[in-house]
């Protein structure tokens, strides 16, 4: 008998990402095997949701709308819904879509498998959601897609009370691992061929404060740089009330942390600001952002800005791009503000027509993108080594290139070398155009260094059947803002 498929449908930030990453590794380890791209459907569909914009209910009940004749025609098909949307609406899920077999919350992914069965067994929808974190994901089975690139996640949760992020009351307060659990855990996918890891939190430099440790995140980056083979140390997303001097000089002073910064604003009117909870004011984050340039002058810096939010004046919102004018952003992932259900901010006074929240984030959006080419346009000249990706330029095939991340993050594409290179390798290149969103190195590669990543993906993709052991998505994309409103990097709420 043939193995049962599975497919995982991933939504919102980079937390959900490596969820995805644990629920496949928890189907792959009870004996699914992941649905060939080209099948007309697979055994069992999980939905992993986001509960961060006001209309994520409606397309998760689309989707599932979608499925229900696709199931009915499919003797033994289920399907799955957990994340954030599930935290929140529990049992409404299975009152508006009865065909759901099961539903589970952001705390116990790891119970995903046995509910699956629970479900087939006693032939109704299992429906369990845990108040507090049961396991820290980072103990359950893992299905990296990425040979060369992989998240480590160091806390869940967070601490903080924004009024327009529902996720802290899903995800619970910030808990932090133990520092040599995170350090064993790099070391060990370092050993498996990654160059390049991605320490993971919904307020990363908050870390430490679970474990009573103001200096524990900085500490973490210095004991990265001691992980031989370990080329490439980034992190996603700190929070500007926490990001202190130290967690700087260490990013200065430690080689294999890379100079690039995602830096979330949201707002840059103290009035606004305040309405939306957020503990620091426009000049203190300008003052991060001044501390960070003089340590690391050609350091990328990009950011989160919300538009429209309640009560938002014109006067409010030039002072947003009055920051942006001062911050030099290399790339900002702009949103327009959306109600959402269960936050503070839904409830306040002032919401802003649709029409007047529309100019200003198109006003925004073209002063970012005049912003991000002039800050691109200071790289050409430069000669930087770029990490080979895998499917990063869309148009590579077509144009005979290659596509790579220099090490601030940015997007080159690059003329492909004479001899092969591979995913996770490096390549020097001196680039010759830089367009808004994307750097051009159009002369020949200066050289190319053949990596242990390059040769774990080689050895991955000679043996496609081989049970993946353990390696992780690719990087998330920071590139350009997105045209209209749309989840990016971060799911708006740090």
């Amino acid at each position: 008998m043939s193995a049962k498929t599975y497919e995982v449908r991933t939504y919102g930030c980079q937390m959900n990402v490596h969820d995805s990453e644990r629920l496949s590794g928890l189907l792959e380890d009870a004996g699914y095997v992941p649905a060939p791209k080209d099948a007309e459907g697979a055994d069992v569909v999980v939905f992993n949701t986001c509960a961060v914009r006001e209309n994520a209910d409606n397309r998760l009940y689309g989707n599932l709308g979608q499925l229900a004749p696709k199931k009915a025609a499919r003797p033994g098909m289920q399907i799955a819904v957990g994340g954030c949307l599930a935290q929140k609406d529990r049992d409404t899920i299975v009152k508006k879509a009865p065909w759901v077999d099961v539903v589970f919350g952001t705390h116990n992914i790891g119970k995903l498998p046995v509910l699956l069965e629970r479900a087939r067994v006693q032939e109704e929808a299992q429906v369990e959601i845990a108040e507090s974190l049961e396991a820290f994901p980072s103990t359950l089975p893992t299905r990296r897609e990425s040979a060369y690139a992989a998240w480590v996640s160091i806390s869940v949760g967070c601490n903080n009370t924004c009024t327009f992020c529902i996720v802290p009351a899903l995800r619970g307060k910030e808990k932090d691992r133990r520092p040599g659990d995170i350090l064993a855990e790099i070391e060990a996918l370092v050993d498996e061929g990654v160059s390049e890891i991605t320490l993971l939190g919904q307020n990363v430099n908050a870390y430490g404060s679970d474990i009573g440790d103001r200096e524990a995140f900085s500490k973490l980056l210095r004991a990265c740089g001691k992980i031989e083979g370990l080329e490439r140390v980034r992190f996603t997303s700190p929070h500007p009330r926490d990001f202190t001097d130290d967690v700087i000089a260490a990013m200065a002073e430690t080689p294999n942390v890379m100079p690039q910064l995602h830096m979330p604003l949201q707002s840059g009117s103290d009035t606004v600001l305040k309405a939306m909870r957020r503990s620091y004011r426009q000049e203190r984050f300008l003052g991060i952002i001044e501390k960070v340039r003089a340590a690391m002058p050609d350091a990328a810096i990009s950011t989160d800005i919300i538009v429209g939010f309640p009560g938002e004046t014109e006067e409010d919102f030039e002072q947003t791009l009055h920051t942006v004018r001062e911050s030099r952003f290399a790339q900002a992932f702009t949103f327009q503000y959306s109600k959402r259900p269960g936050t503070p901010a839904a409830e306040m006074e002032g919401q802003i027509p649709k029409e007047v929240v529309q100019a200003r984030y198109e006003r925004l959006v073209a002063l970012q993108e005049e912003i991000s080419w002039e800050e691109n346009k200071k790289q050409v000249g430069r000669t930087l080594e770029v990490m080979v990706a895998e499917g990063e330029g869309r148009k590579d095939d077509a144009t005979r290139r290659l596509s790579g991340r220099a090490p601030d993050n940015r997007l080159v594409h690059f003329t492909r070398p004479e001899e092969p290179v591979r995913p996770g390798d490096m390549v020097t290149v001196e680039i010759t155009y830089a367009a808004p969103h994307h750097l051009l190195a159009e002369g020949p590669v200066q050289a190319v260094r053949r990596t242990r990543a390059g040769d774990a993906w080689e050895k991955r993709n000679a043996a496609p059947a081989a049970k993946p052991a353990g390696v992780m998505l690719g990087l998330p994309t920071i590139g350009a803002p997105a045209p209209s409103p749309a989840p990016a990097a971060g799911c708006g709420c740090d």
